[in-house]
């Protein structure tokens, strides 16, 4: 376990969450090294790339701290968070085919250098590598949740796709997508780490709900930090949301609150895609007050996530979970 157990029950810090984490998260790293590779050259390339491409690893990392939480000491607990990793690289393929996105954390996307085709298929390797892996986890429940999960995740890409271009897109449906694209994922991770342990089936669900919120959280943080965001630092192109047609919260609340003339401008930017208008746009989202709205719905879900968790036993792992809720929304990228 890690090698930092004996850190102070106080609040965490980012640097002191990598340390507490780090012990765990090499474990995972080795799981997913062992089960990666394939005998065709073209898989090991793309997923080497994307796997290596520099995120935050914050999915599996939820595996790993809900487990503790729960007072785990095995070693399944890596076994899933590499499950949990699999099934989110593979999302990642698949959304920067559908969005057309050329950058992904600062790099190249893997489907601007292998191709679209290549993209899509080597995401259908790593679904099916994490369904093998779940057979391994010897798990029912398990297996049940995470088949749910990847169901609800590829219903959310449908979702997004029927209102990219649709102006009219409501707060309601905003919501529906961001719950099945990114939050269900969260909480499956943070349930998924819980049943390892046998757990009453209350603290599956104190967890389950803190991952709910911690992804909508993160997500509608994300959604402010493509307006307002450094290119290099979020590590993609700014406004790639409103160039894709994406109506998201900020654009949704702005249409709501501004001016016919801001309306019919928010309207017709979301209807043809592009970046002409962004910089009228990014000022409209100022005036309405649309990306404080955003961050405040954002601080909202990260209050009700800790308190889902309120009932754990005091811990470092509980500590570090709830740093992660204020974390979510504070972030610049």
């Amino acid at each position: 376990m890690s090698q930092t157990s004996n850190l102070p029950l106080e609040p965490f810090t980012l640097e002191s969450l990598k340390q507490f984490t780090a012990t765990d998260m090499k474990r995972v790293n080795v799981v997913i090294e062992q089960h990666l590779s394939s005998e065709v050259v073209l898989i090991n390339q793309l997923s080497q790339h994307i796997i290596h491409s520099g995120g935050k690893r914050l999915r599996p990392m939820l595996v790993m701290l809900a487990a503790k939480a729960c007072g785990y000491e095995g070693e399944k607990d890596a076994l899933l968070a590499a499950i949990i990793e699999f099934i989110h690289t593979a999302t990642l393929l698949h959304d920067d085919v559908v969005d057309e996105s050329e950058m992904r954390r600062g790099k190249q996307t893997a489907s601007s250098i292998w191709g679209n085709e290549a993209a899509v298929l080597v995401g259908d390797y790593l679904y099916s590598r994490a369904f093998q892996l779940m057979v391994q986890a010897e798990s029912m429940q398990i297996m049940n949740l995470l088949a749910d999960t990847t169901n609800t995740i590829a219903q959310g890409e449908v979702l997004q796709l029927l209102n990219i271009n649709d102006p009219d897109t409501t707060e309601e449906k905003y919501h529906q997508v961001i719950y099945n694209k990114t939050a269900c994922l969260f909480e499956g991770a943070c349930k998924t780490g819980s049943i390892i342990t046998d757990s009453p089936a209350h603290c599956s669900d104190s967890l389950g709900e803190y991952g709910k919120h911690l992804g909508i959280a993160f997500q509608l943080v994300d959604d402010a930090l493509d307006y307002e965001a450094d290119s290099e630092e979020l590590g993609k192109n700014v406004g790639d949301d409103l160039a894709e047609g994406k109506p998201t919260l900020p654009l949704i609340h702005a249409m709501q609150q501004g001016t016919e003339e801001q309306r019919d401008l928010i309207r017709e930017a979301i209807e043809n895609g592009g970046l002409d208008k962004i910089e009228e746009i990014t000022l409209i989202l100022k005036q309405t007050g649309s990306l404080e709205y955003t961050h405040q719905q954002a601080i909202e879900h990260a209050e009700i996530a800790k308190k889902s968790i309120s009932s754990l036993p005091e811990s470092q792992a509980k500590q570090a979970l709830l740093f992660l809720a204020d974390y979510a929304v504070k972030r610049s990228y």
